[in-house]
């Protein structure tokens, strides 16, 4: 591949709701180029994008793949993105480093929910955007009926660019209304509008003129006095519109088939800014903000959006220059990590071929392998002049999963394997709940974390297998108890003897509080340590339901010693029973982690929602409006929403999301803490059964 400088890239996202086209789009991009020399198809796995094993078997995008495009001496970088809403993660990186979105609509459903969630983080991330009404060769295709679904939505106004020429079987391609020109096919050709198209082309060119003309004061005095701007103006115009993100172009295609392919690459080289045109870069260096303009002779800031693991090549490393250049075999700091890292061996990818460069320029994307220390997220910079590049906030993961190895072999792997896939990905956590022993694997949903398990299966040679957490109850106390225990036992030889009194309370403001008030010579203070150690173990493991008991204070006050059987020991077990005894007469509960949680739902699934949050014991707090959508707020035991986002999506068709973080613990009602104890006990004798 040839060498680009700032000014001849492009750097564009394609996004969609699943099935709307993207990856095709992205493979009709390469073939109508000449880049390949036949259309992959997803059916039959040979698409460019979609390289994965796993992406092949499920036949759709499961993350984001780089597919670098020449078209008149210009590289455009395609971002092909996943469009199902568990792999959010990777639209977001890519959004991170892209400088404007292609926004796919299927002809026939219109706008979906991907769309609509993958739009709003267009707007967080403040990019100029177009919208391609894609597959319009479909039965019941319906150009204008679309196009009203998307205005409903957006509140930037639409403005197309393009006509469809026919519609469903009669689709032959596009009408441009910059050169009122028709193009078939993929668009190599220009052709005269067909007559009986002209009025409509004339009519929709005039609105297009109107829209362009607000792009400059200058324009707009020129279109009021004369009715017109040239085909430069024009075009000047349109990119000022696109860019302040007044309005939204709008084109039409047929990605599967070829059709309406280069004319929307014209108007991506065209209306999409260079990152030379991108001015609010900021980055954080040792004297505050710097802001950054993408230009080889800047200060090195690179961003790293994206890590994978090749099981042949180790890990690689995905990366935009913001600004300076990178030579190979360069040595550059990471200021995230604190450590030096050697770029050997860079390249440019599409889809997995590799290509080899020898220097990237400002703006452009790369990758290296072999990295040792950069993570997804981390800025590399010169160690002289070290930079920090802002990271975007991605969503809270809400599904989860306790892991455990398939074989002994796979124990000892299994952290560092967890924290690899979590470095890969962002939307990726993983943690050791102490309450329940479990190690705990959480994601955006069940796909997403069954893809985790896969990955880490195929290319990380470890075997997980899964099942529902338990949730982390604690256990506690609700009044005073005292309690006595003897531990005497003599089998020749020297015995062992401890006998300890002692008394519990609630202690709310502290976890565990040990304390005597021991007097006289019955009990020696030297035995303290041991009966502390004995009550120790039995508050990480509990008394009733195997969860840790925490909130109590023990006061040793009394106890009697033997001068030959006193041992630490012999006091360890009786500090231990005895402080069992005392829990069973202290009224004892179970507390159960309270969420807050914020759904954030159409306005006509809200009351749905709210009766189901009052099955699960929430509690609703309130609801809050915003912009058609209605945001519930409600306090819910966890234990009730350990699958709540398949179920969330069921109610309200995919549009629902929601954030959900710890409030407070709280008494479990009587009747469900019974349930849970005894399938505790029911467990225990499985398990000595089994031994």
């Amino acid at each position: 591949m040839k060498e680009y400088t700032t000014e001849f890239i492009r750097n564009i996202a394609l996004i969609s709701h699943g099935s709307g086209g993207k990856t095709m789009l992205a493979e009709a991009f390469l073939h109508a180029t000449g880049a390949t020399t036949r259309l992959g198809k997803i059916d039959d796995g040979t698409t460019t994008s979609d390289f994965e094993d796993e992406e092949i078997r499920r036949r759709l995008s499961l993350s984001t793949s780089v597919i670098p495009v020449e078209y008149k001496d210009y590289k455009i970088n395609v971002l092909d993105t996943p469009g199902y809403t568990d792999f959010i993660g990777e639209v977001i990186s890519a959004l991170r480093v892209a400088d404007g979105a292609v926004i796919l609509v299927d002809s026939v459903a219109g706008l979906e929910v991907g769309t609509e969630i993958a739009w709003g983080y267009c707007d967080t991330f403040k990019l100029p955007r177009f919208l391609v009404v894609n597959k319009m060769d479909r039965d019941n295709a319906d150009f204008k009926k679309v196009l009203d679904s998307v205005q409903e939505f957006s509140p930037i106004r639409l403005i197309p660019v393009q006509l469809p020429w026919g519609e469903r079987a009669a689709f032959k391609g596009v009408i441009d209304l910059i050169s009122m020109k028709a193009f078939t096919a993929e668009g190599k050709t220009p052709e005269e509008i067909p007559a009986d198209l002209r009025p409509a082309a004339e009519a929709a060119r005039t609105k297009l003129v109107e829209a362009a003309a607000e792009g400059e004061d200058s324009l707009l005095e020129k279109y009021l006095e004369s009715g017109e701007l040239t085909n430069e103006e024009l075009m000047r115009g349109l990119k000022a519109i696109v860019r302040s993100e007044t309005y939204i172009p709008v084109f039409v295609a047929a990605g599967g088939h070829e059709k309406g392919v280069l004319p929307l690459l014209e108007a991506v080289i065209n209306l999409i800014p260079s990152p030379q045109e991108i001015t609010d870069v900021v980055a954080q260096g040792k004297g505050g903000e710097e802001k950054l303009m993408a230009a080889d002779t800047g200060p090195l800031a690179i961003y790293v959006w994206k890590t994978t693991a090749d099981p042949f090549v180790g890990r690689l490393t995905y990366f935009r220059v913001y600004s300076g250049s990178l030579q190979g075999d360069a040595r550059i700091w990471n200021q995230t990590k604190g450590a030096e890292e050697r770029m050997a061996g860079l390249a440019i990818m599409r889809g997995k071929e590799t290509m080899p460069i020898k220097v990237v320029h400002s703006g452009d994307i790369g990758i290296v392998a072999k990295l040792s220390a950069t993570s997804t997220g981390d800025t590399l910079s010169d160690k002289g002049h070290p930079l920090t590049l802002p990271v975007p906030k991605y969503p809270n993961a809400l599904f989860r999963v306790a892991i455990k190895p398939r074989t002994q072999a796979d124990a000892a792997k299994i952290s560092p394997t967890l924290t690899r896939l979590c470095e890969e990905d962002m939307t990726l956590s993983w943690f050791q709940e102490h309450a329940t022993g479990q190690t705990i694997l959480q994601g955006m949903g069940d796909q997403h974390i069954d893809v985790a398990i896969r990955r880490a299966e195929g290319k990380l040679q470890v075997g997980l297998t899964t099942a529902e957490p338990k949730v982390p109850y604690r256990e506690g106390i609700t009044k005073k108890a005292d309690a006595m225990y003897r531990h005497k036992k003599q089998s020749g030889g020297s015995g062992q003897f401890g006998e300890v009194w002692l008394r519990i309370e609630p202690c709310p403001e502290m976890d565990f509080d040990f304390t005597d008030e021991l007097v006289g010579m019955n009990l020696s203070k030297s035995y303290l340590p041991a009966i502390e150690k004995g009550i120790h173990a039995t508050l990480q493991t509990g008394v009733m339901a195997g969860f840790p008991l925490s909130n109590v204070r023990v006061i040793v006050y009394d106890g009697k010693e033997h001068p030959v059987d006193s041992k630490p020991v012999a006091f360890e077990i009786a500090g231990r029973e005895a402080f069992k005894l005392a829990v069973r007469d202290a009224s004892p509960v179970l507390f159960e982690p309270i969420m807050n949680v914020r759904i954030t739902v159409p306005d006509a699934n809200m009351g749905d929602v709210m009766g189901d949050m009052n099955s699960r014991r929430g509690r609703v707090q309130g609801t809050e409006s915003e912009r058609g959508r209605t945001v519930v707020v409600a306090q819910v035991p966890l234990a009730e929403m350990l699958r709540y986002t398949t179920q969330l999506r069921s109610i309200t068709g995919g549009r629902g999301v929601f954030t959900m973080e710890l409030n407070r613990y709280e008494i479990v009602p009587n009747h469900l803490a019974q349930e849970i104890i005894t399938a505790h006990q029911k467990e225990l004798e499985k398990s000595k059964a089994d031994e």
